[in-house]
């Protein structure tokens, strides 16, 4: 128990509360067969991430559809300390505070720690490695406004 207040305190988050997203808002029935009976198909109404190297299913088996036109690669983090913004690519989600389903998904909402690629800015760790990833946090809607923006967690 001990080891688990541990892992859930690792980061003093910039939000520590967000609204969840119900699954109504989140996700719209699509209707299949000829006759438009089937109702086990969900559409993604909200922003997702999914990775490089990612394929869709086939349409038949595909049960969560993220439309392309809502799909993010890059976000603007902004770094506390030195109080600068810089666009830098999403590696992944790690964590959605509304749903481990939002998660394994990949849909980015307010307040979901994202796995950013900050070697490009030289950031070093106490042993002197250059630091590859890092983990921030969506400060924005980005449904509403068609970008994702952070805050690096440092």
């Amino acid at each position: 128990k001990q080891k688990r207040k541990e892992k859930a305190g690792k980061w003093e988050v910039p939000i520590p509360k967000v609204k969840p997203v119900a699954d109504d808002e989140m996700f719209k029935v699509m209707r299949t067969g000829s006759k438009k009976q089937k109702a086990w198909k969900r559409v993604v109404t909200k922003c997702t991430f999914v990775g490089e190297n990612f394929t869709r299913k086939a349409p038949k088996y595909e049960r969560f559809i993220r439309p392309t036109g809502l799909r993010m690669k890059r976000a603007n983090v902004t770094h506390p300390e030195l109080k600068t913004t810089f666009q830098l690519d999403i590696i992944g989600v790690k964590k959605n505070p509304s749903s481990s389903l939002y998660t394994n998904l990949g849909v980015v909402t307010k307040g979901t720690i994202i796995e950013v690629n900050v070697s490009d800015l030289g950031l070093v760790t106490t042993s002197g490695k250059v630091a590859w990833a890092k983990y921030a946090q969506i400060t924005n809607n980005p449904e509403l406004d068609g970008c994702v923006n952070a805050v690096l967690l440092v």
